[in-house]
C-alpha cells in the first residue's frame, strides 16, 4: 500500500484518480478549509475516513510533512512504453519522452515529472534497478503530476532506447562534457531525452545509444546543474525550437 501525505497531493488525487484512494487518515483536531474540502471529496467518492491521534499519522508518514492528513492508496500503476508513445500532447507535433538513467533521489524524480508534465511530454521512463520509483515522496514532490503523466518502469533501458529508435525517435543525451550545446540542434522529429545521475551522468552503454549528446552552457564555477533543473532547461529549449517551427 502506498502512502500519500499533504493537502495538495491528496486534492490532486481526488481530482484525477479518486479510485486510487482506499482510506483517508486525519489527525484529531486538524481543521481548516483545505481539510474540509478533502473530507467533502472523500464523502462524494465514498472513500472511508479515519480520525485518529497524531501519533498514527506520524507513524504512517514518519519523514514527511503530512499536514495532519494522509491517504492510503493502491500501489502506483505503471504504464507501458507503448502507452507513453501513444500519449502525445494534443498541442505537440512530435512525441517527447524523458528517460532517466540512475536518478535515485525521489525529490528529483518528482520534480522532473512535474516539469515534464508542464512541458507537455508524453511520459517518463525509468529503470527497475538503481533508480527511484514512484512513491509517496515522489507524488508529493511532483505536486500531484504523477497522477496525470504516465510513468513506465522497464527492465532494460538500453533495449527500451533501441525500441524507441525503431519507432522513429531521435535520442538526445545530456552530457556536460559535450561540445554540442542545447541551442544547436533543431530538435525536429520525435525525441527521447536521456538524463543521467548528477554524480556519474549517463552510463557509457546508454551514452553510445544516443544520437546526440548535448550540454547546457555554464558560466559559474559549479560543474553542473541539479538534474531536475537541467531537465527543465532542456525541455523548454526543445519547446522553444518547436514553437519556432510551428
Amino acid at each position: 500500500m502506498q502512502v500519500i501525505y499533504g493537502i495538495n497531493p491528496l486534492l490532486e488525487i481526488f481530482l484525477s484518480h479518486p479510485a486510487m484512494l482506499e482510506k483517508i487518515v486525519v489527525a484529531e483536531g486538524r481543521e481548516g478549509e483545505a481539510v474540509q474540502k478533502i473530507l467533502k471529496l472523500a464523502a462524494e467518492h465514498a472513500v472511508p475516513v479515519e480520525i485518529c491521534g497524531r501519533a498514527r499519522v506520524e507513524k504512517l508518514a514518519p519523514r514527511g510533512v503530512h499536514q495532519g492528513v494522509v491517504g492510503l492508496c493502491h500501489e502506483h500503476a505503471y504504464a507501458t512504453v507503448d502507452d507513453i508513445i501513444a500519449n502525445r500532447h494534443s498541442a505537440s507535433k512530435y512525441n517527447l519522452v524523458v528517460l532517466l538513467d540512475s536518478v535515485t533521489d525521489p525529490q528529483n524524480l518528482g520534480s522532473i515529472v512535474r516539469t515534464a508534465h508542464c512541458c507537455g511530454a508524453n511520459g517518463i521512463i525509468i529503470p527497475e534497478s538503481r533508480a527511484a520509483s514512484v512513491t509517496a515522496s515522489v507524488a508529493k514532490a511532483s505536486a500531484g503530476a504523477v497522477q496525470y503523466l504516465p510513468t513506465a518502469m522497464v527492465v532494460n533501458l538500453v533495449r527500451t532506447i533501441e525500441y524507441l529508435i525503431e519507432r522513429g525517435f531521435w535520442i538526445y543525451g545530456a552530457d556536460a562534457s559535450s561540445e554540442l550545446n542545447i541551442h544547436s540542434p533543431d530538435y525536429e522529429g520525435h525525441i527521447g531525452l536521456v538524463m543521467g545521475s548528477e554524480g556519474r551522468g549517463i552510463r557509457p552503454l546508454i551514452r553510445k545509444k544516443c544520437d546526440f549528446l548535448i550540454s547546457i552552457p555554464m558560466r559559474g564555477q559549479v560543474a553542473s546543474l541539479n538534474v531536475s533543473v537541467a531537465t527543465g532547461v532542456i525541455l523548454y529549449e526543445i519547446l522553444r525550437k518547436w514553437g519556432k517551427g510551428s
